[in-house]
């Protein structure tokens, strides 16, 4: 292979390991999707969490619905929902099966996966605020592992 057509090569392969394209449209849906009865029966954020509290940290089969307030800049791998009192909690796809384009952010979505309370090191903070392109202070700023809600996406469906 010459030179030039390896660095060509090279550049569409680094342009498809970003998130993938789209403009996150209503009806939109990433992974395996949302059942229309998952989206009819979905829960707030803020109901979420008094579940989690009540059954033991954990709840799995759970559809949740809420704003996406972030999304992993480098392969859409992540996003954060906004809960009710303007914190967030993080989202993950089901092993790494599916990313969502980064115009997700801003949009009400509907996540149906397993939910958790989990405490997240120091360092998988930064790792993730710098995914997030966060300034340097902000990532310095982060100095104590934190408890918050942890979700496992199996699909995710845009609502409006």
């Amino acid at each position: 292979m010459s030179v030039s057509a390896l660095t060509f090569a090279q550049e569409t392969s680094q342009k498809k390991s970003g998130p993938p394209a789209g403009n996150a449209l209503v009806g939109d849906a990433y992974g395996a999707g949302v059942v229309s009865a998952s989206e009819s029966k979905a829960i707030t954020v803020d109901k979420l969490s008094k579940k989690l509290k009540k059954d033991n940290k954990k709840v799995e089969g759970v559809a949740v619905k809420g704003k996406v307030t972030d999304v992993c800049e480098k392969k859409g791998c992540w996003l954060t929902i906004q809960t009710e009192d303007n914190s967030q909690f993080f989202v993950k796809m089901k092993d790494y099966a599916f990313f969502v384009p980064t115009a997700l952010k801003g949009k009400n979505v509907v996540l149906e996966g397993t939910a958790e309370r989990k405490v997240t090191s120091i360092d998988e903070q930064k790792h993730y605020a710098e995914d997030a392109k966060k300034p340097q202070a902000e990532i310095d700023a982060i100095t104590t592992p934190k408890e918050e809600i942890r979700f496992v996406a199996n699909g995710i469906k845009v609502v409006n």
